[in-house]
């Protein structure tokens, strides 16, 4: 039982570390929170420091979530035990104790989580996402299709023990971006495809 709580509380506190801030600060000079989206995500630091320190963010970001999920699988593979492992970890990014309870948006985190649980499913979940991405421009219509998706995925994969976790993932991810929806319903959102042109010419 002990090592199950501080497993617990390990997710929590890795997935509280906010890469996104530490590599903006640290490539840029930059304070992510205030500037751009104001977001520490993956997409706020590519558009502020560039590209690689975007894709360098994304990934501290996935594998704090895969870590803890792995470390759960090996102490305990109950479905129950490992998605509060997981669940935790996503909380963290969300909601990190070194940023006074404020965070990401955990689509990252997610991905990270859910790539030891259900690699082929979340395969299929993130090529929807890319290309929801490339055919919209917006970074954030690929993210809310990808944790839209993943529950049926994983139903048709037969991958059930997961469900309700990404269930829960679905429901935090959409309330982060609940800002992201009322800017695309307005059509005010950034388009990435945009971004990408201003920066090329």
């Amino acid at each position: 039982m002990l090592g199950k709580f501080v497993l617990l509380v390990f997710a929590y506190c890795l997935g509280s570390i906010p890469w996104g801030l530490c590599i903006a600060k640290k490539a840029c000079h930059i304070d992510p929170r205030e500037a751009g989206s104001r977001s520490i995500g993956a997409t706020n630091i590519s558009r502020l420091c560039g590209f690689p320190y975007g894709v360098a963010t994304l990934l501290c970001d996935i594998f704090k979530g895969t870590i803890p999920v792995f470390l759960a699988i090996q102490l305990d593979p109950d479905p129950l035990f490992v998605s509060m492992v997981a669940f935790l970890a996503v909380l963290g990014h969300v909601f990190s104790c070194f940023l006074r309870f404020r965070g990401g948006k955990a689509v990252a985190t997610t991905i990270g989580v859910m790539l030891p649980l259900a690699f082929m499913p979340l395969l299929g979940s993130a090529v929807l996402c890319l290309l929801l991405i490339a055919i919209s421009g917006f970074v954030s219509v690929g993210s809310l299709t990808l944790v839209s998706s993943l529950p049926l995925f994983l139903l048709f994969s037969g991958a059930n023990d997961w469900v309700p976790l990404s269930l829960l993932l679905a429901v935090l991810v959409f309330w982060r971006h609940r800002e992201n929806i009322a800017r695309l319903h307005a059509g005010t959102e950034k388009s990435w495809l945009k971004h990408r042109a201003d920066q090329q010419s």
